[in-house]
């Protein structure tokens, strides 16, 4: 199994919200621009909860109601991307230069893997072909349970 990542720098992310936010007419709050560093931080997927403990412990002061806000307008401008394993809370990762990866999600423990195979690209470009049209993007996930 391989998964690709490259953390970008996070003066690239942080000119694009920046640009999106003056794009949209929003404020350019030093909380958003807090929240989207932390996220950058953050190896692997998080939900808000996650998210908001790990700023508190980190001495920031920040509302859940700004964290649902400000993750919608980083979905909005793909810096972030949302997954829903099955009846859990909704999961977040940072997906700006992060290369396409699917998932297997351990239904015992909830445990996230992520994978990448050069298959599912031959798959993707099927389907275009096929149906004549271009994917933007995709999500698979597997759900099962981990052998001993």
């Amino acid at each position: 199994m391989k998964t690709t990542s490259k953390t970008p720098p996070y003066e690239e992310v942080e000119a694009i919200l920046r640009d999106y936010l003056e794009k949209k007419g929003h404020r350019k709050t030093p909380e958003r621009f807090t929240i989207l560093k932390e996220i950058y931080s953050i190896d692997g997927h998080f939900d808000i909860e996650d998210l908001y403990v790990r700023m508190k412990n980190n001495k920031y002061r920040v509302s859940r109601a700004t964290l649902y806000n400000t993750t919608e307008l980083l979905l909005d401008c793909n810096l972030i991307v949302k997954h829903q394993f099955g009846h859990h809370s909704a999961q977040y990762e940072k997906s700006f230069q992060y290369g396409q990866h699917d998932h297997f999600i351990d239904i015992d423990t909830g445990e996230v893997s992520e994978f990448w195979d050069e298959r599912l690209e031959e798959i993707q470009k099927y389907v275009e072909d096929t149906l004549h049209v271009k994917i933007s993007h995709h999500s698979l996930v597997f759900y099962g349970k981990k052998l001993p």
